[in-house]
């Protein structure tokens, strides 16, 4: 049996990784049992100490293993941690080396969601493909920049490191396992039982675009403001350059190191966050809202949706659109 090391970090933690993961995985063992198989996860709860009260105090846990219990482990879940993310490690700096110490013993590592911000915080994100909730993504970005995010992917793995996206796509994450562990015929039946699909792998469609503020180069920001309050105009980058008086190389560097988006990407995204908003409320037809963001060309606009929500637009109107389910 895998030995699993479910973590109870001190701080404001996710119950629900906790219980969920605990509840999924378990069940799996008593899948393959009703299989004639033995059971694949020993499931523990592993702390500090003996008892852990979140701190809005809403729920306590025991763990039934310290850290210093577990001499060796195969796979240790990680749940979000809320809150600030450099007191969060430094109230949990023994779980933080026992992470790293364990990892280099050969043990896999799961983070959920935000859990990447402290899993960043070890160093042990430096150089590899992670995940987070996409909302929290430019802060991820700024605070380590030498970990690869893949803000748009729900679930990643990297040297035995695997991290998901946003809230409930754990889920998601503990289908891949389940299936890299237990078989397919595993996974689906845990899919069915707890209604998850099993191969999503994309948090595109739940991204909300609002740009990435949060620098002090003015020029960029002006550029920034003007691009969202004329998405449905033709803009270019030469535009933008005479605009501010600032060189074409220097701007578009500038705008990268900003932004993380190119120019040309910043002006994509918010046309396109611009046309999901109307394909959500609004009764225009597809084509309809093409013009009004600006876009001419139908499978020019056709790629460049699927390129940063995942679908198409006729598949997200279907989807997403209240109308379509009065």
């Amino acid at each position: 049996m895998k030995h699993v090391s479910i973590l109870i970090p001190k701080g404001h933690f996710s119950l629900v990784n906790v219980e969920g993961t605990y509840q999924i995985l378990g069940w799996v063992n008593e899948c393959v049992e009703r299989l004639g198989r033995k059971p694949i996860f020993e499931l523990h709860l592993v702390g500090v100490s003996r008892s852990i009260t979140q701190t809005i105090g809403l729920f306590t846990i025991n763990p039934d293993l310290l850290i210093e219990e577990v001499k060796k482990t195969d796979l240790i879940v990680l749940p979000a941690i809320h809150g600030d993310h450099q007191k969060n490690l430094e109230m949990n700096q023994e779980l933080a080396a026992w992470i790293v110490d364990q990892y280099k013993e050969g043990a896999e590592v799961v983070s959920l969601c935000i859990g990447s911000f402290f899993l960043a915080g070890t160093g042990l994100l430096n150089g590899r493909q992670c995940s987070t909730h996409w909302q929290f993504a430019n802060e991820f970005r700024n605070l380590f920049p030498e970990a690869k995010l893949m803000d748009d992917k729900i679930l990643t793995e990297a040297d035995g490191i695997y991290t998901s996206g946003g809230a409930y796509s754990f889920t998601n994450l503990l289908m891949y396992l389940i299936e890299k562990y237990a078989g397919r015929e595993v996974a689906i039946l845990a899919a069915k039982a707890f209604m998850i699909d099993i191969d999503r792998n994309s948090q595109s469609p739940f991204i909300m675009f609002a740009g990435q503020k949060a620098h002090n180069d003015n020029a960029v920001l002006k550029a920034q403001e003007y691009i969202e309050r004329n998405y449905e105009s033709r803009i270019t980058v030469d535009k933008l350059c005479d605009m501010f008086s600032v060189g074409r190389r220097t701007f578009e560097r500038r705008f990268k190191k900003a932004t993380a988006n190119t120019v040309v990407e910043y002006v994509q995204r918010v046309k396109i966050e611009a046309a999901k908003k109307e394909l959500e409320t609004g009764r225009k037809t597809v084509n309809e809202i093409m013009f009004d963001v600006g876009y001419t060309d139908t499978k020019a606009f056709r790629d460049v949706f699927k390129k940063f929500v995942g679908m198409s637009p006729v598949d997200y109107k279907n989807k997403y659109n209240k109308e379509v389910f009065a």
